[in-house]
């Protein structure tokens, strides 16, 4: 019987002793989250829309920029410390020194939204990729990061061979691929502001949820002539079963009046539903990771079916790889730079 005591015991002080770890853990990790965040208070992503910002953009014309301020990677520590090493650039990101970063604002219906913009340094006129990030519900200074990092993995390559990059931060009462939608397709009116950006050849790249934008895009607008979509949703209601929590988080918390059209919301969001009316004269590239958990490769599987069946303009590619395509980075830039250069 004593001996069981002193059991009991070692057991109850190892088990506090774990959970204190595991408290320290998880409090280290949001403490360097929200430290990172605060890093950029006082840097140009740190920089709101104000209300006389609204009043002074009231009578813009659709897209209009109403400011753009460059960005200098170096005072965005979070971004600087991944890709250099004792102040340089690491070898896969001295492309980055070709480049020019810039945050806009620019007007979507009666809102102003972020965006971020990324340009060779060359004069010239270029191409233009309009690029849709995944992710959801962040805004503000964390909208604008995320958006930054993403295009900075995923899109520089692109831009250093000859692009200019167009990314929305999208708005911040964001309903996942409703109202949202129209920051994305007033930035082909935003791209005629823009000096070094061609508006008569526009490209589309989306990722993750950026997929599912995409593919809305293309439904809604004949301006772009070719796309690319990366792990992208095309079935809403086999990515809730698959995710239940993108059910609870996301889409019952974002899209309006979900719990009474549920269906019909899915519908709108799922591309398998409403392929035929995608842009015939525009092509598609589809990516997929066969690892991917997240957005599983069935997704492509279904659209790619529906696409051969109408004979639409596409071709499908499989990775083994993940939902971010970890190890495949090389092989992704590579790609994406013959498409575009190919298709624009």
């Amino acid at each position: 019987m004593k001996l069981f005591k002193q059991i009991i015991k070692i057991v109850g002080v190892l088990a506090l002793i774990a959970g204190l770890c595991i408290g320290f853990i998880v409090g280290k990790k949001m403490y360097t989250a929200y430290s990172a965040m605060e890093s950029l208070t006082h840097t140009v992503l740190g920089i709101e829309i104000e209300p006389s910002d609204l009043l002074q953009s009231k009578d813009y014309s659709p897209g209009k920029i109403h400011s753009k301020r460059p960005i200098d990677l170096a005072e965005i520590t979070p971004l600087w410390e991944k890709i250099t090493e004792e102040g340089q650039l690491k070898e896969q990101f001295q492309h980055l020194e070709q480049l020019n970063f810039y945050v806009i604002t620019y007007k979507s219906g009666a809102q102003l939204v972020n965006g971020i913009v990324i340009e060779p340094k060359d004069k010239g006129v270029f191409p233009v990729v309009i690029f849709n990030r995944g992710g959801n519900k962040v805004v503000g200074k964390a909208a604008k990061a995320q958006t930054l990092f993403a295009m900075v993995y995923t899109t520089t390559q692109l831009a250093a061979e000859g692009h200019v990059i167009v990314g929305s931060c999208y708005r911040e009462n964001d309903e996942f691929g409703g109202e949202d939608l129209q920051d994305v397709l007033i930035l082909t009116e935003t791209i005629t502001e823009i000096e070094k950006a061609d508006p008569q050849r526009i490209g589309m790249f989306g990722w993750s949820r950026g997929g599912m934008m995409t593919y809305l895009a293309l439904k809604e607008s004949k301006r772009i002539k070719t796309a690319v979509v990366g792990n992208g949703p095309s079935d809403m209601v086999q990515l809730i079963e698959d995710r239940p929590e993108m059910e609870s988080k996301v889409c019952a918390q974002l899209i309006p009046n979900y719990a009474s059209n549920k269906a019909i919301e899915l519908e709108k969001r799922s591309v398998i539903h409403w392929a035929d009316q995608l842009n015939k004269e525009s092509s598609l590239l589809i990516l997929s990771g066969t690892e991917d958990q997240r957005v599983k490769t069935q997704h492509a599987d279904k659209i790619a079916k529906k696409l051969t069946d109408i004979n639409y303009d596409f071709e499908l590619r499989k990775f083994e790889t993940n939902h971010s395509f970890k190890g495949k980075k090389e092989e992704l830039n590579t790609l994406l730079v013959e498409w575009f250069q190919e298709r624009l």
